[in-house]
């Protein structure tokens, strides 16, 4: 595959890894809420509880845009798109 130097500007977002991600971050954030909380630490346990609440804002993006289809999550037989010209 060649480089054309202009990835960033034409990047396209990996949905399944972000997916999976979220799905780490949630889970990681929902014990971290119920283990602060039962610890007795309402500050750490609202921090916890603040950051599950944005994953799950983002899992609902992401879902969202794969369900959309391929226009939002080309597949590897897309090739990758070429610069603006100019």
């Amino acid at each position: 595959m060649i480089r054309t130097g202009s990835e960033p500007r034409t990047a396209r977002s990996p949905l399944r890894m972000r997916f999976w991600l979220s799905l780490w971050g949630i889970l990681w954030t929902g014990f971290g809420t119920v283990a602060f909380a039962i610890t007795g630490r309402p500050g750490w346990a609202i921090a916890c509880g603040v950051l599950l609440l944005i994953t799950l804002i983002d899992m609902v993006v992401i879902i969202r845009h794969i369900r959309q289809g391929p226009h939002f999550q080309p597949g590897r037989d897309v090739p990758p798109y070429q610069p603006p010209e100019g």
